[in-house]
C-alpha cells in the first residue's frame, strides 16, 4: 500500500464549489425576495414552501444525503485502485433510478398524508388542498435531482467540481423566470383549481405558485442534463439499463441503510420544526426565509468543505496516508470556522437590517421582518455547529461507518424535539429554530467524542487548536463594531433608495473589521491564503 494518495486539491476544490454555491445562493435570495414580494406570507406561499420541501426532504435520503454518503467513498476507492469504477457507477445509477420511480408513484397516492406529516396545522383549511396539489407536481423533482446528485458525486470523486457545483444555479434561474412570467400575467389559465377555496380565502400568488411547481420539474431535467453531459465527457457515460443486485450493490445498500436512518432522523427534526410552525400563521414562511439566509454561509463553506473533503479523505485512508488526512482535516476545520464564526455573529447581531432590506416590500410587512429576524438570530447560534458537522462526518463516512453518525443523530433528534416542543409554549415558533441550533451543537459534541479512537488522521493539529480562540475573539470584535454601525445607520437602512447601498456598506465594514482584527490577533494570515491560492 502506498504511503500517499493522489490528493484532491482542497483549496482549489473548495473555491470552485464555494464560488458556484455562492452564485446559486445569491440567486436563491433573488428568488425568495420575489416570492416574498409577489406572494407574501399567506396561505398560498405557505403551501408552496411545504410542497417544495417534500422532494427536497427525500433527496436527503436518495441524493447528496444517504446515497452519496455510501456511494462516494466506495467509488473513490475503486477509482484509486482502478477496480472498474464505471461498471459500479452504472449499476448504482440503474438501482437508484428504479427505487426513485417507485417512490414517486407511491408519493402521488400518499400526498395528503405526507402534507399532514409536514404541516398538521393545515388540516381543515385551504392550505391543505393547495399543498397536496402543489406537492403532486413538485415531487417528481426527486427523480431528476437524485440522479443528478449521483453524477455530481461521481464528478467530485474525480476532482471535477465545477459542473456539479453549477447545477443548482439552473434551479434558481428557472424559478426566477417562472415568477417573472407569473407577474406578467401570461399563462393565467394554467392555475391549479382549488375546489375547497371559500370566497374569503386569501389566494394571493396562486398563479405564481402554479408556475413555480411546474418550473421545479423543468429545472430538475436541466440539472440532470448538465451533470450527465459533464460525466460523459469525463469518461463516465451512464445509460439506463436493468438494475442488477451485485455484491457491490449489496454492500452499497448495507452502508447506505444506517445513513438513510440517520437522514430520516434529520428529517424528523425538520418535521418537528414545521409542525410547530404550522400552528402559527405565517411562521412557515418566516422560518423558510430565515433558513435561506443562514444557508448562505452554510452552503458556501460547510457544504463546499464536505463535498471536497469526503473523496479526499477516502483516497488518503485507502492509501494509508494518515498525516495527509490530518492536514486536510485541520485545514478544512480552520477554513470553516474562520469563515462561519463571523457570519454567525453577524446573523445574531444584525438580523433585522438583513431581513428588512432583503425581503420587506410588497406583501411582506414590517411585522414579517421582525418575526423572521428572531428566527434568523436563533439559527445563527448554530451555524458553526452545522459547518463543523460537515467537517467531522467525512471521518466516519470515509471509513464506510454510517452507523455511528446514525446513533448520534438519534440523540440529537430527541434534544431537538424536547427543546422545540417545550419552547413553543413560551417563545412560540422561534423555539423550533433555537432547537435546531441546540441539536446541531449536540451532534458536534458526539462526533468529537466518537472520533477519539480513529488515530492521527482524526486529530486536529496544533495550528488549528491555537487559532480557534483567536477566530472567536476577532469575530466578537467585529460584532461590537456591527452593533455600533447598525445603530448609527438605522435612518438610512429605512430610507428607499439608500437601503441597499447602506446594507452593503455595513456588511463591507464588518468584513474589513474582521480581516484587520483577525490578522492582528493571529486568527489567520493573509499570506497563507495567498500561498494556498498559488498552489491551486
Amino acid at each position: 500500500m502506498s504511503a500517499t494518495a493522489r490528493p484532491i486539491r482542497l483549496i482549489s476544490g473548495f473555491i470552485t464549489v464555494g464560488v458556484w454555491t455562492l452564485g446559486s445562493r445569491l440567486l436563491g435570495f433573488v428568488r425568495d425576495i420575489l416570492i416574498a414580494a409577489y406572494m407574501g406570507a399567506g396561505p398560498v406561499s405557505e403551501a408552496f414552501f411545504v410542497a417544495f420541501s417534500l422532494p427536497n426532504m427525500f433527496r436527503r435520503f436518495f441524493a447528496e444525503g444517504a446515497f452519496n454518503t455510501a456511494f462516494v467513498p466506495m467509488f473513490s476507492k475503486k477509482l484509486e485502485a482502478g477496480d472498474d469504477p464505471l461498471g459500479f457507477a452504472r449499476d448504482a445509477f440503474a438501482g437508484l433510478a428504479t427505487v426513485l420511480i417507485a417512490l414517486t408513484l407511491v408519493a402521488q397516492l400518499a400526498m395528503p398524508w405526507l402534507v399532514l406529516a409536514m404541516a398538521g396545522g393545515f388540516a381543515g383549511d385551504v392550505r391543505f388542498e393547495l399543498a397536496v396539489d402543489f406537492g403532486r407536481v413538485a415531487f417528481g423533482y426527486i427523480l431528476f435531482i437524485s440522479l443528478a446528485a449521483l453524477l455530481s458525486g461521481l464528478l467530485n470523486a474525480t476532482g471535477r467540481f465545477a459542473a456539479a457545483a453549477a447545477a443548482p444555479i439552473l434551479l434558481n434561474l428557472v424559478l426566477i423566470a417562472a415568477l417573472v412570467l407569473g407577474e406578467s400575467g401570461l399563462l393565467s389559465g394554467a392555475d391549479i383549481d382549488i375546489a375547497s377555496a371559500l370566497p374569503g380565502d386569501d389566494l394571493t400568488g396562486l398563479h405564481h405558485a402554479t408556475l413555480l411547481v411546474w418550473g421545479t420539474l423543468i429545472a430538475g431535467v436541466a440539472q440532470l442534463a448538465l451533470v450527465w453531459i459533464a460525466a460523459a465527457r469525463s469518461g463516465f457515460r451512464l445509460l439506463p439499463r436493468m438494475p442488477r443486485l451485485t455484491p457491490d450493490m449489496r454492500r452499497l445498500a448495507m452502508i447506505m441503510l444506517p445513513a438513510m436512518l440517520a437522514g430520516g432522523v434529520v428529517q424528523i427534526n425538520l418535521l418537528v420544526g414545521r409542525q410547530v410552525a404550522s400552528f402559527f400563521d405565517g411562521a412557515i414562511v418566516w422560518l423558510s426565509l430565515a433558513d435561506r439566509l443562514y444557508q448562505l454561509p452554510l452552503g458556501v463553506v460547510g457544504i463546499a468543505i464536505g463535498i471536497v473533503l469526503l473523496p479526499d479523505l477516502s483516497r488518503r485512508l485507502g492509501a494509508g496516508d494518515e498525516e495527509g488526512g490530518r492536514h486536510a482535516l485541520s485545514r478544512a476545520g480552520e477554513i470553516s470556522l474562520a469563515l462561519t464564526v463571523p457570519a454567525a455573529v453577524a446573523l445574531c447581531v444584525i438580523p433585522t437590517p438583513l431581513v428588512s432590506v432583503l425581503f420587506e416590500r410588497g406583501a411582506f410587512t414590517a411585522d414579517d421582518t421582525v418575526q423572521t429576524a428572531l428566527a434568523l438570530a436563533a439559527y445563527g447560534l448554530g451555524l458553526p455547529a452545522f459547518v463543523l458537522q460537515k467537517v467531522l462526518q467525512p471521518l466516519y463516512f470515509a471509513r464506510e461507518d454510517t452507523r455511528s453518525p446514525f446513533r448520534y443523530a438519534l440523540v440529537a433528534m430527541v434534544v431537538n424535539a424536547v427543546v422545540a416542543i417545550g419552547l413553543a409554549f413560551t417563545i412560540g415558533f422561534v423555539g423550533a429554530a433555537l432547537a435546531t441550533s441546540v441539536a446541531a451543537w449536540t451532534m458536534v459534541w458526539l462526533l468529537l467524542r466518537g472520533k477519539r479512537g480513529m488515530g492521527t488522521v482524526a486529530t486536529f493539529d496544533d495550528r488549528y487548536r491555537a487559532r480557534v480562540g483567536r477566530i472567536v475573539l476577532a469575530s466578537l470584535l467585529m460584532g461590537v463594531v456591527l452593533v455600533i454601525l447598525s445603530t448609527l445607520l438605522i435612518p438610512l437602512l429605512g430610507t428607499p433608495g439608500w437601503r441597499y447601498p447602506t446594507l452593503a456598506l455595513l456588511v463591507t465594514l464588518g468584513i474589513v473589521t474582521y480581516g484587520i482584527a483577525g490578522q492582528a490577533v493571529g486568527a489567520f494570515r493573509i499570506s497563507e491564503f495567498r500561498s494556498a491560492l498559488r498552489r491551486r
